[in-house]
């Protein structure tokens, strides 16, 4: 599983990066307002970080095709051409989906509440379809397993697109889809923190550095301890 941060923070984005594996960044208007600058700057700063090759993900505005389309354009103009252009699988999404797809841009269907939404987005040429985990759970329904149907839909039908999957409340959520064999999720970075997060591991590392410095002294370490 691909593993994207779901954040326009730079600082926050550096510093995930700084220990973790991580293959790139996405975003949507909600969180770029968080950040309250300049969008095509701050996505600036951000691609300059990730460098060309890491995937970023950013979202059209426009309600109608043509919109999406103009502005897909724009972003992989500014931003590079391994920018995806997140687009809502609505019915003019799915029509900008088709023209873009059919352009060989690389296209992100987003805003899936449902099964449907993200096959035909598939269908259409997106690369990615993006569920959101929680936002579904929200609506009364499972998730998870809306997330799993829609991988296998596309898998079933040979298409090539992937799932990335959004919307995540904790990691145990990320876990699942992750064996499951879901080829992308986007978390935000708590989530990420708190895949390897805990007291007991917290507590077992305690033990082998107090184990440690009882064999060679305080504050001793596998460079202090050969002699």
């Amino acid at each position: 599983m691909k593993l994207l941060i779901d954040n326009a923070n730079i600082e926050e984005i550096k510093r995930v990066y700084e220990f973790y594996p991580i293959d790139g960044v996405t975003c949507n208007p909600t969180i770029l307002l968080k950040e309250g600058k300049n969008p095509y700057k701050l996505l600036k700063e951000i691609r300059e970080f990730i460098g060309e090759e890491a995937q970023l993900h950013v979202q059209v505005i426009s309600s109608e095709a043509e919109g999406m389309i103009e502005e897909g354009h724009k972003i992989q103009e500014i931003l590079g051409k391994n920018t995806y252009i997140k687009i809502p699988v609505i019915p003019e999404g799915l029509k900008a989906i088709k023209h873009l797809a059919s352009e060989g841009a690389n296209v992100t269907g987003t805003a899936i509440y449902n099964q449907m939404q993200g096959y035909l987005a598939g269908k259409a040429g997106a690369k990615y379809v993006a569920p959101y985990v929680n936002r579904i759970d929200n609506l009364g329904y499972n998730g998870i397993v809306v997330t799993k149907q829609i991988h296998d839909m596309l898998k079933k039908a040979n298409l090539e697109t992937e799932v990335i999957a959004a919307s995540f409340k904790n990691s145990h959520q990320v876990l699942e889809l992750c064996e499951y064999g879901v080829g992308v999720s986007t978390v935000a970075p708590d989530v990420i923190e708190g895949f390897i997060k805990s007291d007991t591991i917290t507590t077992a590392v305690d033990v082998f550095v107090n184990d440690f410095e009882k064999l060679c002294g305080e504050n001793a370490t596998m460079l202090t301890c050969i002699e």
